[in-house]
């Protein structure tokens, strides 16, 4: 959920269930040739040091992915998403039970401090159901069905009800780790089309509801709600799927970035702090 100002970019087919302003697009450079292309220069010499060896590593990954590496995939590759499609009604159920207490909800980057890089407002909100360590018990039981349905996902490292506030935007960003990749299913997208998207690369796609969209958030990537209402999306990362030594090193990566990484240990503080503010309110 880090996000760094890294510039990416990559191209790949349509979009099963999508709507898609790209099809018609020139063929972007291999990801590989922009990875390493960043925005910021004045960086001190260790860090563009350490900067270039995560590049590298990335590259690795890159090269292991069992469904290669461009920045949306097909959504058929990953058989758990047509599982999740066929549970929309049910996911869009508890969300709609949620959705009245939305004003109490944490911004992303209440809980995710390096989201306020991205947005400094309220207007990114979360209902968190999993995430690197956290125990989100109390959501959870609000939300069994979705529940249910996220665990059919290998690798699940983090899932949440992602709420875009009316006329939001989201600048161009990118994540931390092209380790994960990142999967959301429309639950509320407002119309008309493609006023609800998200740019991937040289790629802009559509929400719908009900569909999926599976891309690597390592690719630079914009959102916008040009609406008058609230769009929702459940917003889960998972494990790469990769051949068997990127998979080993890959995990062994995810799990001890997950123990130690400042940000995902004040993450989960800040998480239990709201989470006892929020339900002891309502007892």
């Amino acid at each position: 959920m880090a996000h760094s100002p890294v510039m990416k970019s990559g191209a790949t087919s349509p979009l099963r269930g999508a709507v898609d302003s790209a099809k018609s697009a020139p063929r972007e450079p291999a990801a590989a040739m922009l990875r390493t292309v960043r925005q910021e220069r004045d960086r001190g010499l260790l860090l563009r040091a350490g900067l270039r060896a995560k590049d590298r590593f990335e590259s690795f990954i890159a090269a292991g992915s069992i469904h290669g590496d461009p920045g949306i995939y097909e959504s058929d590759a990953f058989p758990w998403a047509a599982r999740l499609e066929a549970g929309f009604g049910d996911i869009r159920a508890e969300l709609d039970a949620v959705l009245p207490e939305a004003a109490g909800l944490p911004a992303v980057g209440d809980i995710l401090t390096p989201a306020r890089n991205i947005t400094a407002d309220q207007r990114w909100k979360s209902f968190w159901l999993a995430g690197y360590g956290m125990n989100c018990r109390e959501n959870a039981r609000r939300c069994p069905r979705t529940m249910e349905l996220l665990r059919e996902i290998p690798g699940l490292r983090l899932a949440f009800f992602s709420i875009l506030a009316p006329r939001k935007h989201l600048p161009s960003h990118r994540g931390a780790y092209n380790g994960l990749l990142r999967y959301h299913l429309g639950l509320k997208v407002p119309g008309p089309p493609m006023a609800c998207r998200i740019r991937v690369g040289n790629r802009t796609v559509g929400w719908e509801e009900g569909k999926s969209l599976v891309f690597d958030d390592t690719f630079h990537h914009e959102v916008w709600n040009d609406t008058d209402e609230t769009r929702v999306v459940l917003f889960v990362d998972f494990a790469r799927p990769l051949r068997p030594l990127h998979d080993r090193l890959n995990r062994l990566l995810l799990r001890s970035g997950t123990a130690m990484l400042p940000f995902l240990r004040d993450g989960r503080k800040r998480y239990r702090e709201w989470e006892r503010r929020f339900y002891d309110g309502r007892r």
